[in-house]
Protein backbone atom coordinates (compact mmCIF):
# COMPACT_ATOMS: atom_id res chain seq x y z
CA UNK A 1 0.00 0.00 0.00
CA UNK A 2 1.22 3.92 -0.44
CA UNK A 3 -1.43 6.46 -0.04
CA UNK A 4 -2.59 6.50 3.10
CA UNK A 5 -7.14 6.71 3.16
CA UNK A 6 -8.78 10.33 3.13
CA UNK A 7 -9.86 11.43 6.81
CA UNK A 8 -11.16 14.22 7.29
CA UNK A 9 -11.45 15.79 10.60
CA UNK A 10 -14.26 17.85 11.63
CA UNK A 11 -14.58 19.78 15.08
CA UNK A 12 -17.97 20.50 15.99
CA UNK A 13 -19.68 22.73 18.76
CA UNK A 14 -19.42 21.60 22.25
CA UNK A 15 -23.05 21.31 23.66
CA UNK A 16 -24.45 19.40 26.86
CA UNK A 17 -27.96 18.40 26.28
CA UNK A 18 -31.31 16.96 28.11
CA UNK A 19 -32.90 14.33 26.17
CA UNK A 20 -36.01 12.06 26.88
CA UNK A 21 -36.12 8.17 26.74
CA UNK A 22 -38.67 7.59 23.63
CA UNK A 23 -38.55 3.78 23.50
CA UNK A 24 -36.04 0.44 24.51
CA UNK A 25 -35.22 -2.10 22.40
CA UNK A 26 -33.84 -5.41 23.08
CA UNK A 27 -31.16 -6.35 20.42
CA UNK A 28 -29.66 -9.70 21.76
CA UNK A 29 -29.26 -10.89 25.73
CA UNK A 30 -26.34 -8.13 26.27
CA UNK A 31 -27.36 -5.60 24.15
CA UNK A 32 -29.91 -2.58 25.05
CA UNK A 33 -31.26 0.18 22.55
CA UNK A 34 -32.13 3.26 23.97
CA UNK A 35 -34.45 5.66 21.65
CA UNK A 36 -34.10 9.37 22.79
CA UNK A 37 -35.60 12.63 21.53
CA UNK A 38 -36.31 15.96 22.96
CA UNK A 39 -36.34 19.55 21.15
CA UNK A 40 -32.44 19.77 22.08
CA UNK A 41 -31.70 17.50 19.80
CA UNK A 42 -31.70 20.46 17.25
CA UNK A 43 -28.30 21.36 15.73
CA UNK A 44 -26.87 17.62 16.66
CA UNK A 45 -24.46 16.15 14.34
CA UNK A 46 -22.41 12.66 14.09
CA UNK A 47 -20.56 12.86 10.76
CA UNK A 48 -17.94 9.90 11.72
CA UNK A 49 -19.38 5.99 12.31
CA UNK A 50 -16.56 6.06 15.90
CA UNK A 51 -17.85 9.33 16.95
CA UNK A 52 -18.62 9.04 20.42
CA UNK A 53 -20.66 11.21 23.21
CA UNK A 54 -20.41 11.49 26.84
CA UNK A 55 -23.19 10.28 28.44
CA UNK A 56 -23.87 11.77 32.26
CA UNK A 57 -24.91 9.29 35.26
CA UNK A 58 -26.29 10.89 38.31
CA UNK A 59 -25.92 8.81 42.01
CA UNK A 60 -26.28 10.03 44.77
CA UNK A 61 -24.46 13.73 44.28
CA UNK A 62 -21.92 12.23 41.86
CA UNK A 63 -21.88 12.11 38.25
CA UNK A 64 -20.29 9.51 36.45
CA UNK A 65 -19.31 9.58 32.35
CA UNK A 66 -19.10 7.04 30.08
CA UNK A 67 -18.45 7.62 25.83
CA UNK A 68 -20.88 5.90 23.50
CA UNK A 69 -21.30 5.59 19.91
CA UNK A 70 -24.18 7.51 18.20
CA UNK A 71 -25.60 4.35 16.76
CA UNK A 72 -28.13 6.16 14.30
CA UNK A 73 -28.90 9.98 14.21
CA UNK A 74 -32.10 10.40 12.28
CA UNK A 75 -32.55 14.03 12.01
CA UNK A 76 -36.13 14.19 10.19
CA UNK A 77 -37.46 11.69 12.70
CA UNK A 78 -35.42 13.77 15.62
CA UNK A 79 -34.36 10.40 16.97
CA UNK A 80 -30.58 9.53 18.73
CA UNK A 81 -30.02 5.66 18.94
CA UNK A 82 -27.52 4.46 21.77
CA UNK A 83 -26.71 1.13 21.71
CA UNK A 84 -25.25 -0.44 25.15
CA UNK A 85 -23.27 -3.54 25.98
CA UNK A 86 -24.63 -4.65 29.34
CA UNK A 87 -21.19 -6.74 29.83
CA UNK A 88 -20.83 -5.20 33.70
CA UNK A 89 -21.84 -3.83 36.94
CA UNK A 90 -21.47 0.30 36.12
CA UNK A 91 -23.65 2.89 35.98
CA UNK A 92 -24.24 2.91 32.39
CA UNK A 93 -25.17 -0.34 31.81
CA UNK A 94 -27.37 0.11 35.29
CA UNK A 95 -29.02 2.55 33.78
CA UNK A 96 -30.02 1.15 30.52
CA UNK A 97 -30.95 -2.04 32.33
CA UNK A 98 -33.48 0.08 34.12
CA UNK A 99 -34.36 2.79 31.66
CA UNK A 100 -38.11 3.31 30.71
CA UNK A 101 -39.86 5.84 28.27
CA UNK A 102 -40.08 9.09 29.93
CA UNK A 103 -36.68 9.00 31.28
CA UNK A 104 -34.37 11.88 30.61
CA UNK A 105 -30.48 11.18 29.93
CA UNK A 106 -27.82 14.27 29.46
CA UNK A 107 -25.33 13.71 26.41
CA UNK A 108 -22.00 16.30 25.71
CA UNK A 109 -21.08 15.72 22.04
CA UNK A 110 -19.70 14.78 20.07
CA UNK A 111 -16.53 17.01 20.08
CA UNK A 112 -15.01 16.24 16.82
CA UNK A 113 -15.65 13.32 13.82
CA UNK A 114 -13.14 11.49 12.09
CA UNK A 115 -14.76 11.48 8.64
CA UNK A 116 -13.11 7.90 6.61
CA UNK A 117 -13.96 8.22 2.50
CA UNK A 118 -14.70 4.82 1.46
CA UNK A 119 -12.82 6.02 -2.09
CA UNK A 120 -9.50 4.38 -2.32
CA UNK A 121 -10.37 1.02 -0.20
CA UNK A 122 -11.11 -1.67 -1.41
CA UNK A 123 -12.34 -3.27 1.54
CA UNK A 124 -12.94 -2.04 4.89
CA UNK A 125 -11.66 -4.86 7.87
CA UNK A 126 -14.03 -4.38 10.97
CA UNK A 127 -12.07 -6.21 14.19
CA UNK A 128 -13.77 -5.59 17.33
CA UNK A 129 -15.15 -7.10 21.02
CA UNK A 130 -18.94 -6.33 22.07
CA UNK A 131 -17.91 -2.61 22.51
CA UNK A 132 -17.53 -1.95 18.90
CA UNK A 133 -20.43 -3.64 17.73
CA UNK A 134 -22.14 0.03 17.36
CA UNK A 135 -19.74 1.29 15.30
CA UNK A 136 -19.50 -1.27 13.14
CA UNK A 137 -23.05 -1.56 12.07
CA UNK A 138 -23.06 1.91 11.39
CA UNK A 139 -20.44 1.72 9.64
CA UNK A 140 -22.01 -1.28 7.46
CA UNK A 141 -24.93 0.54 7.00
CA UNK A 142 -23.56 3.99 5.98
CA UNK A 143 -21.24 2.15 3.36
CA UNK A 144 -22.30 3.27 -0.35
CA UNK A 145 -23.35 0.43 -2.79
CA UNK A 146 -20.67 -2.07 -3.70
CA UNK A 147 -18.48 -2.05 -0.98
CA UNK A 148 -16.90 -4.63 0.36
CA UNK A 149 -16.58 -5.77 4.06
CA UNK A 150 -15.11 -8.39 6.44
CA UNK A 151 -16.11 -8.44 10.24
CA UNK A 152 -14.36 -10.17 12.78
CA UNK A 153 -15.92 -10.32 15.84
CA UNK A 154 -14.47 -11.72 19.59
CA UNK A 155 -17.30 -12.27 22.00
CA UNK A 156 -17.40 -13.89 25.10
CA UNK A 157 -20.69 -16.56 24.34
CA UNK A 158 -21.03 -16.71 20.35
CA UNK A 159 -24.29 -17.94 20.45
CA UNK A 160 -25.76 -14.99 22.42
CA UNK A 161 -25.16 -13.26 19.13
CA UNK A 162 -26.08 -15.06 16.50
CA UNK A 163 -29.11 -12.87 15.76
CA UNK A 164 -27.97 -9.90 16.50
CA UNK A 165 -29.08 -7.32 13.52
CA UNK A 166 -25.95 -6.95 11.55
CA UNK A 167 -26.35 -5.32 8.21
CA UNK A 168 -26.38 -8.30 5.71
CA UNK A 169 -24.14 -8.51 2.62
CA UNK A 170 -21.08 -9.27 4.19
CA UNK A 171 -18.54 -11.58 6.02
CA UNK A 172 -18.79 -12.19 9.73
CA UNK A 173 -16.28 -13.88 11.46
CA UNK A 174 -17.66 -14.54 15.22
CA UNK A 175 -14.87 -15.98 17.42
CA UNK A 176 -14.77 -16.98 21.11
CA UNK A 177 -12.71 -14.13 23.57
CA UNK A 178 -9.85 -16.44 25.48
CA UNK A 179 -9.65 -16.34 28.78
CA UNK A 180 -5.77 -15.76 29.11
CA UNK A 181 -5.15 -12.02 30.07
CA UNK A 182 -1.83 -12.14 29.78
CA UNK A 183 -2.56 -13.37 26.07
CA UNK A 184 -5.16 -10.53 24.68
CA UNK A 185 -6.97 -11.41 21.65
CA UNK A 186 -5.39 -14.56 20.92
CA UNK A 187 -8.37 -15.68 19.21
CA UNK A 188 -9.03 -13.14 16.97
CA UNK A 189 -5.47 -13.27 15.52
CA UNK A 190 -5.61 -16.72 14.69
CA UNK A 191 -9.05 -15.70 13.04
CA UNK A 192 -7.19 -12.94 11.45
CA UNK A 193 -3.97 -15.77 10.29
CA UNK A 194 -6.21 -17.90 8.87
CA UNK A 195 -7.80 -15.18 6.52
CA UNK A 196 -6.37 -14.77 2.95
CA UNK A 197 -5.95 -10.94 1.97
CA UNK A 198 -4.77 -10.10 -1.59
CA UNK A 199 -2.78 -7.27 -2.25
CA UNK A 200 -5.43 -4.85 -1.88
CA UNK A 201 -6.03 -1.47 -0.56
CA UNK A 202 -7.34 -2.87 2.84
CA UNK A 203 -8.59 -0.14 5.70
CA UNK A 204 -8.39 -2.45 9.22
CA UNK A 205 -10.28 -0.39 11.98
CA UNK A 206 -10.14 -1.91 15.53
CA UNK A 207 -12.24 -1.08 18.46
CA UNK A 208 -11.92 -3.30 21.85
CA UNK A 209 -10.02 -3.74 24.91
CA UNK A 210 -6.78 -1.68 25.20
CA UNK A 211 -4.09 -4.53 25.47
CA UNK A 212 -6.40 -6.37 23.04
CA UNK A 213 -6.24 -3.59 20.11
CA UNK A 214 -2.94 -2.83 20.88
CA UNK A 215 -2.11 -6.51 20.14
CA UNK A 216 -4.36 -6.81 17.19
CA UNK A 217 -2.44 -3.47 15.61
CA UNK A 218 0.83 -5.15 16.08
CA UNK A 219 -0.12 -8.50 14.43
CA UNK A 220 -1.18 -6.16 11.56
CA UNK A 221 1.74 -4.24 11.04
CA UNK A 222 4.77 -6.62 12.13
CA UNK A 223 3.08 -9.89 11.23
CA UNK A 224 1.14 -9.23 7.94
CA UNK A 225 2.54 -6.33 7.12
CA UNK A 226 0.06 -3.41 6.72
CA UNK A 227 1.54 0.00 7.05
CA UNK A 228 0.49 2.24 9.73
CA UNK A 229 -1.97 4.49 8.23
CA UNK A 230 -3.76 1.73 7.33
CA UNK A 231 -5.13 0.50 10.78
CA UNK A 232 -6.89 2.65 13.65
CA UNK A 233 -7.04 1.22 16.55
CA UNK A 234 -8.87 2.36 19.87
CA UNK A 235 -9.43 0.65 23.21
CA UNK A 236 -13.05 0.85 23.69
CA UNK A 237 -12.38 0.04 27.60
CA UNK A 238 -9.95 -1.01 29.55
CA UNK A 239 -9.65 -4.16 32.23
CA UNK A 240 -9.36 -2.65 35.65
CA UNK A 241 -9.76 1.16 34.38
CA UNK A 242 -13.77 1.78 34.23
CA UNK A 243 -14.60 4.01 32.15
CA UNK A 244 -11.30 4.10 29.64
CA UNK A 245 -11.59 5.15 26.41
CA UNK A 246 -8.01 5.19 24.49
CA UNK A 247 -7.08 5.96 20.73
CA UNK A 248 -3.72 3.88 20.05
CA UNK A 249 -1.46 5.82 18.20
CA UNK A 250 0.53 4.52 15.29
CA UNK A 251 3.79 4.23 17.03
CA UNK A 252 2.30 1.74 19.88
Amino acid sequence: MSAAPQVTRVVHELKRRRLTVARVEKLAPGMRRIVLRGKELAGFTSLGFDDHVKLFFFNAGVTEMRDFTPRRFDAAAGELWIDFFLHEAGPAAAWAERAVTGQSLEIGGPKRSAVVSPDGIDEHVLIGDESALPAIARRLEELPDGAVARVFMEVADIEAWRDFPLPAGHQVVWVTRGVVPAAPAQSIIKALDAAVFAPARRYFWVAMESQAARAVRRHLHDVRGIDKPWIKAAGYWQRAQPGAHEHIAEDE
